[in-house]
């Protein structure tokens, strides 16, 4: 009796962890106030984990923020549904993840856009782009298509990750064409689509005629502007031609999908890099410009642009992503 009972204990304890075993791991993400349906890097994150799903059964869920006081509960909400790891979308959303990370140690959060450097804690995995890559070919091609030698950019926020978009786009075109003008702009909003457009329609009558957004869905409202003056406009975060096919020429492309792919993948094989920062650039595929490109500019082009990505991962090009960077690397060029 006492061996059959033995025997039984020991099949429903491994019954048990076979169970654990299976039970697929639980993926939660937290939007910035862009929404889940952005046309930009919120959406790009969706389209990660329902890849994930797709791929490897996930389980995948997502709040969305409407403002910046939602953060903290809809975190909250996620680790109370049993989350086995929680994303917040967005550097803006740092503060919140880094409360929640120390009020819930045993639970796993990952950032997109945002490090907390030696001080990450270690149940947080930050993640950033070297967005200024993708921005360099984007401000290459912008300054070779332009008629009119003047372009412009217009930025969501005056902060870094912004910052990266601003001085690569700026340096690719002044790498294309020493006396381009780059006109700019923060939008201080990466919501307020009018506000986008009416910046956009000034840089048009100054002459402009490729504008740059990196700002959320302040962006639809550039890429209107573009399309209604017939202008040339440049996306961002995901292939943003088909908002305007005939005037979105390229898109400089932040892979945030294909960077959460690969965090909750690591983390299904057991991995998870806690208390450090994950750096995706050009090389890891994780920047770069649009599929649709080759469609909106001439072929000779599309060949410079291949001998540029070249170049950018090989390190023979090092794109700026500050002000500081820019001004030095000015000086490079001949």
């Amino acid at each position: 009796m006492k061996t059959q009972c033995v025997i039984s204990c020991l099949v429903m304890i491994i019954s048990s962890f076979s169970l654990a075993a299976d039970k697929p791991i639980r993926v939660g993400m937290v939007t910035d106030v862009g929404g889940v349906n952005d046309q930009s890097f919120n959406q790009s994150a969706w389209e990660g984990l329902q890849k994930l799903k797709k791929e490897l059964g996930i389980k995948a869920s997502y709040q969305e923020s409407k403002q910046d006081a939602d953060y903290q509960s809809n975190l909250e909400t996620l680790y109370d549904a049993g989350n086995d790891l929680i994303w917040g979308i967005g550097f803006k959303m740092a503060d919140a993840i880094l409360k929640a990370a120390k009020q819930n140690p045993k639970q796993k959060y990952a950032i997109v856009d945002y490090s907390f450097g030696d001080k990450t804690p270690p149940n947080v995995v930050g993640v950033m782009f070297k967005a200024e890559e993708g921005a360099f070919l984007a401000g290459f091609i912008a300054a070779k298509m332009s008629k009119t030698n003047t372009i412009g950019f217009i930025g969501g926020m005056s902060v870094p990750i912004i910052h990266s978009f601003q001085y690569g786009y700026k340096a690719g075109a002044k790498y294309a064409n020493k006396n381009i003008v780059v006109l700019e702009q923060f939008s201080e909003s990466f919501t307020d689509a009018a506000k986008g457009k009416a910046i956009a329609n000034q840089m048009i009558s100054k002459n402009a005629d490729v504008v740059f957004h990196a700002a959320g869905a302040v962006g639809d409202g550039v890429i209107e502007a573009a399309k209604e003056k017939n202008k040339m406009a440049v996306g961002v975060d995901r292939d943003q031609n088909y908002l305007a096919p005939k005037n979105v020429i390229t898109s400089s492309m932040k892979r945030v999908d294909n960077a959460i792919f690969q965090v909750v993948a690591d983390l299904q094989k057991g991995s998870f890099k806690g208390g450090s920062t994950q750096n995706f650039g050009l090389k890891d595929g994780a920047v770069d410009i649009a599929p649709t490109t080759s469609k909106m500019i001439p072929a000779s082009l599309i060949k410079e642009v291949e001998a540029l990505k070249i170049k950018i991962a090989d390190g023979k090009i090092k794109s700026p992503s500050t002000e500081a960077g820019y001004t030095t690397y000015l000086k490079t060029l001949k």
